[in-house]
């Protein structure tokens, strides 16, 4: 599973000009599910998510994780994130879990994260969503488990 996180001071998504989720301070969450993952990839993903560090803490580094702020988590499904784009002007997505297995992969990264995290907040699978955010920083990171 994929993860491209963005250290956020906010973040809502909206679906048909309607909010569906938002968070204060914390990390919005891009979510990528490839063929090969698994219950054990959401797992893992989500541990790095709630414990990587990238708020800062003392002086200038970036000591602090999401748990240590409380800060919220805004996970989004985005399949793109498992596009191939190693030649051609259009992405492909052959390495793009399918939607059921990606569905399923994400609820289930959904559910891990309401039981050990709180705020958590979610896009919908599958829906044409709106996405605004002020990056904090700015700061992104790729994460992969």
């Amino acid at each position: 599973m994929i993860a491209l996180l963005q250290r956020v001071s906010h973040a809502r998504v909206d679906i048909g000009g309607a909010p569906q989720a938002a968070i204060g301070r914390g990390v919005l969450a891009l979510i990528g599910v490839r063929p090969s993952d698994g219950d054990a990839e959401a797992h893992r993903l989500l541990e790095r998510m709630l414990h990587y560090r990238i708020f800062p803490g003392t002086g200038d580094r970036m000591d602090l994780s999401l748990v240590d702020i409380g800060g919220g988590l805004l996970l989004v499904p985005q399949f793109t994130l498992a596009a191939d784009t190693a030649k051609g002007r259009r992405p492909g997505f052959s390495h793009a879990a399918p939607p059921d297995q990606a569905r399923r992969l994400f609820d289930k990264l959904v559910a891990l994260a309401q039981a050990a995290h709180s705020p958590v907040s979610s896009g919908v699978f599958a829906a044409d969503m709106q996405v605004c955010l002020t990056n904090d920083g700015p700061v992104t990171i790729w994460l992969e488990a």
